[in-house]
């Protein structure tokens, strides 16, 4: 609540106007916007007139620094450095089939890291890795500063949800953002992944920004200039920070759903899996132990089980039980090919929109999910295919919702040529240091 005798030094309408005229807010202005949003002075209506203001106008290098340290020091940061590990995380900017944290944090800790990977849930067509792992029965996403600390000392990875102090302006801002149409502003978007990013504490960080149709960046040119935004805000604040642009125009792996991609990160962490999920989960694991300093090959630890054994102990130490059966939706249904030939193209977007419809996401932060909802990819682009053959199983648990995904999928399907006219991006599209 407000304080009546507060003499607040500025007002929300100079600071709206001030960026409304495409004017550089000063240190003092973007410290005390943060504070008085947070504290309730400055109202939503005038932080959203103020964040559109930043999505038309943008905001520079400097500016983008301080509106992050600022939501930075409205909450707590946490210290790792009593750890004998060096620390070093993953961020995402999600994608559809994007279970890579699962595979990585338990492989990068086989190495010899420490991964306190602070996740999210999923809204509309992308995943949440909170909601992948709470396939899994008893396991828990809240766990104290204390809960986290004891399992990255002695298991050397954990997954879980962020706390409440950790940066709760941007909390307030994100949900603002959600129904302002102000999501896309860069700035806005850098200062908000890498606020809660610097707040964790960890030593070391990479970058998995996607770009493609199933990607929040669809654009490549966009997806680079918000990886060197946030490459900059990590460096700046002592995070060592590198980022890859990675594709998302096909979905990730097979799986996607939340317990059908936990049994793939498990299948991909014994060594197997869809190449893809392993190649980007190897590719990832040396940015990290490069930026860690440690001289180790992710992909033995992948083959000898080391990764697999950390994994089991990372889901035991939060509660989870390893050799329970992962959820099952009710009920199936296989799309088969309608031609013969090479699949050319695959619309992530519209499988993760159609994978959504069958239950396996939400529309907002407080739906539940279907667990076992989701579908399986039976070919991929660049692989051939016969008439009749199948192409994708869906699943749910609501016979009903088949239509709806169905739709999603016929308006953006899945194309059938000759290999000549394959069409997708390269899986690692680009490095940004």
């Amino acid at each position: 609540m407000t304080s009546s005798n507060r003499v607040e030094p500025f007002a929300a309408v100079d600071i709206i106007r001030a960026k409304r005229d495409k004017k550089t807010l000063t240190e003092p202005q973007i410290n005390w916007t943060i504070d008085a949003y947070t504290r309730g002075v400055i109202a939503d209506e005038q932080m959203a007139a103020l964040a559109m203001a930043i999505l038309l106008n943008g905001m520079e290098a400097r500016e983008i620094i301080q509106w992050t340290t600022a939501m930075i020091n409205s909450g707590e940061r946490m210290d790792f450095s009593d750890l004998t590990q060096p620390t070093v995380d993953k961020h995402s900017t999600g994608g559809v089939g994007d279970k890579i944290t699962l595979p990585l944090a338990p492989l990068v800790a086989a190495c010899g890291a420490a991964v306190p990977q602070l996740s999210g849930r999923g809204l509309g067509h992308t995943g949440g890795t909170l909601d992948k792992m709470e396939s899994i029965k008893g396991w828990r996403a809240d766990l104290t500063n204390e809960e986290m600390h004891e399992i990255l000392k002695h298991v050397g990875a954990v997954i879980c949800a962020a706390g409440p102090g950790l940066a709760p302006a941007d909390k307030k801002l994100y949900a603002l953002r959600d129904v302002t149409g102000t999501v896309e502003a860069i700035p806005l978007i850098a200062s908000s992944i890498m606020s809660k990013k610097i707040a964790e504490g960890a030593g070391g960080l990479v970058l998995d920004v996607k770009t493609g149709n199933g990607a929040f960046m669809s654009d490549p040119n966009m997806a680079r200039e918000l990886a060197r935004t946030m490459v900059n805000l990590g460096n700046d604040a002592g995070v060592k920070t590198t980022a890859l642009i990675t594709a998302m125009d096909v979905p990730l792996g097979l799986a996607v759903g939340n317990a059908l991609e936990v049994q793939e990160s498990i299948e991909v962490l014994q060594g197997g899996g869809p190449s893809d999920v392993r190649e980007l989960t190897i590719t990832l694991a040396r940015e990290m132990l490069e930026l860690a300093e440690i001289d180790v090959d992710p992909a033995e630890k992948l083959d000898n089980g080391q990764a697999f054994d950390v994994w089991k102990a990372m889901v035991a130490a939060q509660g989870g039980d390893n050799d329970a059966p992962l959820p099952t939706a009710k009920f199936e249904h296989t799309v088969a090919a309608a031609d013969s030939g090479t699949i050319t193209s695959m619309n992530a977007l519209a499988v993760g929109i159609a994978a959504w419809r069958l239950g396996a996401g939400r529309a907002r932060k407080e739906d539940q999910v279907s667990l076992g909802a989701g579908i399986m990819l039976h070919k991929k682009p660049g692989e051939k295919v016969e008439a009749g053959e199948p192409l994708l199983t869906m699943y749910t648990d609501e016979e009903a919702r088949f239509e709806l995904a169905q739709q999603a999928l016929d308006e953006s399907p899945v194309t059938i040529g000759s290999e000549n006219e394959i069409n997708r991006l390269p899986l690692i599209i680009d490095r940004i240091v």
